[in-house]
């Protein structure tokens, strides 16, 4: 189906859930959403169970880029962006496979950009508050105060700074040098948020209500929220001094 919109979804040992989210953002009616999976070698066979798809009903809605060991979650979507650019879709969204993020959000996050003019639109859990649901406490806060962290040292005016759940309308991608983004876990959804605030793209928070998956395994780690407590400060420190592409007027 033709589509101005692709959705990338990052996988490793998500047999659970692959399916289901696939189906669940094809099946939206407010927007045809295709979707793009980047799986890294998986050996749950979460890629099989999308080549069943992709033959069975879902070959042009539906496309999978394979990689070879886990490679980290910024450059699966760097490699994602890459193929989307290539592809000619104009509007390029981030998304767990987990449930997490709700795919019936994704409408909201489309608008934000193609209807009310914003460059990035973010699923935030904290621009009303604390949106979470299903996670420990100490995870709750671990997130929370690491996002009002970032915003402190960076003075980026986002409220969910380490958010997943993210549309960019092309011009964003094609203005940053994806091959220069440095980080590969959580700090990457810092980085880019960052630069494209610094090349002068408009950012919106749309929120949302982030829920704990509930099948399959977690892959966050102390030390992503690690990289991102003290990428930061590089991130500032290029602020400071490198100089960033600027939008097209």
């Amino acid at each position: 189906m033709q589509s101005d919109s692709i959705v990338i979804i990052p996988t490793y040992n998500e047999k659970e859930n692959i399916e289901n989210i696939i189906r669940a953002v094809t099946s939206l009616e407010a927007h045809p959403f295709n979707v793009l999976v980047i799986d890294d070698g998986s050996p749950d066979g979460t890629a099989d169970i999308v080549k069943g798809l992709m033959a069975e009903e879902f070959h042009d809605r539906l496309f999978l880029v394979e990689r070879q060991g886990k490679l980290g979650l910024g450059t699966a979507y760097i490699a994602g962006f890459k193929w989307a650019l290539a592809a000619g879709y104009d509007y390029i969204f981030e998304m767990d496979a987990d449930f997490s993020h709700n795919p019936a959000d994704l409408p909201r996050l489309y608008d934000a950009c193609a209807k009310e003019g914003f460059d990035v639109s973010i699923g935030s859990r904290y621009i009303t508050g604390v949106n979470v649901v299903n996670w420990p406490m100490g995870r709750v806060l671990m997130s929370y105060f690491a996002s009002k962290y970032v915003r402190f040292v960076t003075r980026l005016d986002v409220h969910d700074t380490t958010a997943g759940f993210v549309c960019y309308r092309r011009e964003v991608l094609e203005t940053l040098d994806l091959d220069a983004v440095r980080f590969k876990g959580y700090a990457f959804q810092i980085e880019m948020k960052f630069t494209a605030h610094q090349c002068g793209f408009k950012i919106k928070e749309v929120p949302v209500i982030f829920v704990n998956r509930e099948l399959g395994t977690s892959k966050m780690s102390g030390g992503i929220f690690s990289e991102a407590l003290f990428g930061v400060m590089r991130l500032r420190w290029d602020g400071w001094f490198r100089k960033y592409p600027l939008r097209r007027k």
